[in-house]
């Protein structure tokens, strides 16, 4: 009796693997919260007096409410309008372009019957591994192509990624039955056409997935505008962000700036909430922006990179 009531007291095996999860979920709790609270110390700083920040440093609990930091950004007001319309343009056009053209060249790769399936997914791992250079490719793009300070020179050189046309091939070739294209092509449908009406709108998430990336490098670019760049009204808000923290450095560090450029930025030189709020103003559309792709996101890097 006793052996048998010893093994009634024992934990059993969904005893165990609630405990396992419950350990597990406090673990990620607690990373999650390491991983926000910068997210929230950039965003209380960029809302609090800049005397504060320079006396007591900062703080995760919001004091001295102040609105200098933005009200320095914001005096680029036109500038920064224009710039957040090209970022928004090369984004959107950027990411549309990219998936068209990754979404077909995965549908191509994935097909066992295409006798240059091979040749291309090898030709496709070539630039992952070799690089000519960024001189190489500034010259090509602005001498041979003549796409000096031109937008295309924002949008073309991130389109295509290794990495996201295996992602896509990947969710084809496991997530799209082959019978089901077969199918539609026994109906006498052509490649075309059982690519844009029977593959494209089942490859919803992992497109969800490779767009939000690929949206985000966009939206985070500034070093090809920095290169490629030199008209004003061709900035992207990258590039601009970082030529105000440059400005307001120089004002900072230089003793012979006239009063007048000391006036125009309203008396004082808020440093570190003007910085706080120039990462508020990159970072906060995307966070927005993100929960309604998180699904999608999921969904797609699951299915498209675990299975092989």
């Amino acid at each position: 009796m006793a052996k048998k009531n010893d093994l009634d007291l024992a934990p059993s095996k969904k005893d165990r693997v609630g405990i396992g999860q419950i350990i597990l979920g406090i673990i990620l709790l607690v990373y999650t919260l390491f991983c926000f609270l910068p997210v929230l110390l950039v965003f209380v700083a960029a809302f609090t007096d800049e005397k504060y920040i320079t006396q007591h440093g900062f703080s995760f609990l919001p004091r001295q409410f102040s609105l200098v930091g933005f009200n320095t950004v914001l005096r680029y007001g036109t500038q920064l309008a224009r710039s957040y319309g090209v970022t928004i343009f090369i984004t959107v056009a950027g990411t549309f372009l990219g998936l068209l053209i990754m979404s077909m060249f995965a549908y191509s790769i994935s097909r066992h019957d295409f006798r240059l399936s091979k040749f291309l997914s090898i030709y496709l791992l070539i630039p992952m591994l070799f690089n000519g250079g960024q001189l190489s490719g500034y010259i090509v793009f602005t001498s041979y192509y003549g796409l000096k300070d031109s937008l295309w020179l924002l949008v073309l050189p991130m389109c295509v990624s290794t990495m996201n046309v295996i992602i896509l091939r990947t969710y084809i070739a496991n997530s799209i039955p082959n019978e089901l294209m077969e199918a539609a092509m026994i109906d006498g449908a052509g490649e075309y056409r059982t690519f844009f009406q029977i593959v494209l709108p089942l490859l919803k998430p992992s497109l969800a997935a490779v767009g939000f990336m690929m949206a985000t490098g966009y939206w985070n670019d500034w070093q090809n505008a920095l290169l490629y760049i030199t008209s004003d009204n061709k900035k992207p808000l990258q590039l601009l962000l970082i030529n105000i923290q440059k400005s307001i450095e120089f004002l900072l560090n230089n003793n012979n700036v006239p009063a007048s450029a000391r006036a125009a930025m309203g008396g004082t030189i808020p440093q570190y909430s003007a910085t706080m709020a120039t990462v508020v103003v990159v970072i906060a559309p995307i966070m927005v922006i993100y929960p309604f792709f998180q699904k999608y996101f999921i969904k797609g890097l699951t299915v498209g990179s675990v299975k092989g």
